[in-house]
């Protein structure tokens, strides 16, 4: 047995093993639900209520999937590319030190010049952290799997350092966190007395912003060459080198624009736990949006609603809230499968 690519998939080649995957794993979940002690459809229907059956869960599923669409794109675009970013989650500390370091009185502007500012900075520092190892791939041939994973250790160390040290709030009681950022650095609210904020809307731009980028732009077909046969796009006259780099410069500003959306949209200060592993998950949203930016805003919301849902759901029933991850690794490994087998078929030698 082999597998033998298919030179042009149909439309129902390449929606239907998707389809199935998304099936196969609410059955997979099902059938964990039912081994746990629970109803399957009473789990779903708990899930689906705690993540949009009230104004407050639905604006918290809103809220919990605006880092998730950027850390969404961050991958969707450097996978598109070839470029193989497992460092998001570092890229987004790093957006969100820079947002903490210059927001905390470092500038003394008003809103509407300080927050794009802000926002500016964050990109810069996700897209520098990239940048790095997009430059060992490049000129050493250096594995950027390898080195964009260990960054997200190295940093998280680094930030650790600095809520011991540089950036420890005086006033914080001993606790390991950055002082407040000024109101000025903060995203306003969507709706007063609630969490969500405008970062959401920025999270919106950004994904119709890639998805212009990828069908309507040089670069984006340059992404997609690159992406599709590095060689060929050599010879074809296309920079790869040039091409790889502008791909890790917007990916990892991508994901530190989470970072920054965290900080000053939600949390107000830094913590070691801002992230409870965003960058990871992007991936998985990545994966289920089959790379597509508009599809990467479905994806996330998808993502967050059975985080959220999970934990209403757990409250309600008593089945263990890790159902949830569950169910994502279960999409990610099955979606990775349907990728596959919507592009290539078995043959028998």
């Amino acid at each position: 047995m082999r597998l033998e690519p298919i030179a042009a998939p149909s439309w129902q080649r390449r929606l239907m093993p998707p389809a199935l995957a998304l099936l196969a794993t609410f059955a997979i979940a099902a059938l964990l639900a039912q081994i746990a002690g629970g109803e399957p459809l009473s789990i779903f229907g708990l899930i689906l209520t705690g993540a949009f059956g009230s104004k407050f869960a639905l604006l918290e599923t809103l809220n919990r999937a605006t880092p998730l669409i950027f850390t969404g794109l961050a991958i969707a675009v450097a996978f598109r590319a070839k470029l193989w970013n497992i460092g998001a989650e570092a890229q987004l500390y790093a957006g969100a030190v820079i947002t903490v370091v210059l927001g905390t009185g470092a500038l003394s502007l008003p809103a509407p010049l300080l927050l794009p500012l802000l926002g500016l900075a964050a990109m810069v520092a996700g897209a520098a952290l990239l940048l790095g190892p997009a430059l060992l791939k490049t000129r050493l041939g250096v594995d950027e799997v390898v080195t964009t994973l260990l960054f997200n250790f190295i940093f998280l160390l680094f930030v650790s350092y600095l809520l011991e040290g540089p950036l420890k709030d005086p006033m914080g009681m001993g606790w390991p966190k950055s002082p407040r950022l000024s109101p000025e650095a903060r995203l306003p609210r969507v709706v007063d007395g609630l969490r969500l904020h405008w970062g959401f809307a920025l999270a919106l731009i950004s994904a119709v912003a890639i998805w212009v980028i990828n069908t309507r732009t040089t670069l984006g077909y340059e992404m997609r060459a690159v992406g599709q046969n590095a060689e060929a796009a050599r010879f074809a006259g296309i920079p790869v080198t040039r091409v790889i780099l502008k791909t890790a410069l917007l990916s990892g500003g991508l994901a530190g624009l989470a970072g920054y959306s965290e900080v000053a949209g939600l949390k107000g200060a830094l913590t070691l736990d801002l992230s409870p592993g965003f960058g990871y998950t992007g991936i998985v949203v990545a994966m289920l949006a089959l790379l597509h930016p508009l599809g990467v805003v479905f994806a996330a919301l998808f993502v967050a609603a059975i985080f959220v849902g999970a934990d209403s759901m757990s409250r309600a029933a008593g089945v263990p809230s890790y159902l949830a991850d569950i169910m994502l690794a279960s999409a990610l490994l099955l979606m990775v499968l349907a990728i596959l087998l919507s592009k290539f078929r078995l043959r028998r030698d």
